[in-house]
């Protein structure tokens, strides 16, 4: 007989039904707490990147920068001129740089580049519906993600007005993926690994009401060079990724038509139907886990019931 202990897929399913229950016992997300964080002047005072799309040249070295740190596919030798590779941000790419026609002729044409990536919203969607905590907003502004929390449940992909947590689903232990900010080096007092590498000047990184004076004067500067507007300002609440353009939003791929305030609808939504989830996948699992169970005790082998599921 084999000693080495192993997990069969009858013990995963009674674990499984065990967690969906406990997840009926957890506390609703405690938004008159966020609300008296986000009215302090630590909120005030966390750090935030500033991007200004009109000294990006597209060089792309905050991407490569960005796989490095997340230990990411690097990018191919050689890609086009003025293309966005990958054509958007994924599993395996926390960042990219797109790429936009915005003006000129259809014979030279010109092009703004942008850079995305999450966004650290001030009030995050994501982390206000993650049951378990697995997504949480720092003191220090980089919302962050802890695979080990993480149930799989992917609400805060579901939840994300900007579209951006993304799941492993070519993975045997699939996880939430996303940009963190590098809140690790952050927390050390170094530059996120994307605002060291750029070599323009197209990011900034400091205490977000900094960067909103600093984009503030720009646009008080050069009236005739920007949007008179911060996307991110105050979308959904405010990011702590801000966007300065010569061009319109929406023509960079963003979206201009979220609301001003936070999205707490959407999170109330999703929150509410977590329970009724939990109480159905444990009334399944349980379910399951009992008639395998009584099919071990009338002495049928555990392998022939695991032969019988493929």
């Amino acid at each position: 007989m084999n000693n080495q202990t192993t997990i069969t897929r009858r013990d995963f399913l009674k674990l499984s039904g065990a967690s969906a229950l406990a997840l009926t016992a957890l506390p609703a997300f405690d938004g008159q707490a966020l609300a008296g964080f986000l009215g302090s002047e630590q909120a005030a005072n966390q750090m935030g990147i500033l991007i200004d799309t009109t000294k990006c040249v597209g060089c792309r070295q905050c991407q490569a920068a960005c796989n490095l740190r997340n230990n990411l596919p690097p990018l191919p030798e050689k890609i086009l001129p003025n293309q966005t590779f990958p054509a958007q941000l994924s599993a395996t790419a926390f960042t990219n740089v797109q790429f936009f026609q915005t003006g000129g002729a259809e014979d030279a044409p010109v092009f703004t580049t942008i850079k995305r990536q999450c966004m650290h919203c001030l009030e995050p969607a994501c982390a206000a519906v993650c049951p378990v905590g697995a997504i949480v907003k720092t003191p220090l502004g980089p919302v962050t993600y802890d695979a080990e929390k993480c149930l799989g449940c992917r609400y805060c992909m579901a939840a994300c007005p900007f579209n951006i947590p993304k799941f492993e689903w070519d993975s045997a232990n699939p996880r939430i993926r996303k940009c963190d900010m590098c809140a690790d080096r952050i927390a050390a007092g170094e530059l996120p690994a994307c605002v060291q590498a750029c070599p323009t000047g197209a990011l900034e990184f400091g205490p977000r009401k900094e960067l909103i004076a600093q984009a503030q004067a720009r646009i008080g500067k050069n009236p005739d060079k920007y949007v008179p507007y911060i996307y991110g300002l105050s979308a959904v609440g405010g990011t702590s990724v801000m966007y300065l353009a010569a061009v319109p939003f929406d023509q960079l791929g963003l979206n201009v038509n979220l609301p001003d305030s936070a999205v707490p609808e959407l999170t109330l939504q999703v929150m509410d139907k977590i329970p009724a989830i939990a109480i159905t996948v444990a009334l399944l699992a349980g379910g399951v886990a009992w008639w395998r169970g009584r099919k071990t005790r009338a002495g049928e082998p555990e392998s022939s019931i695991e032969d019988a599921e493929h």
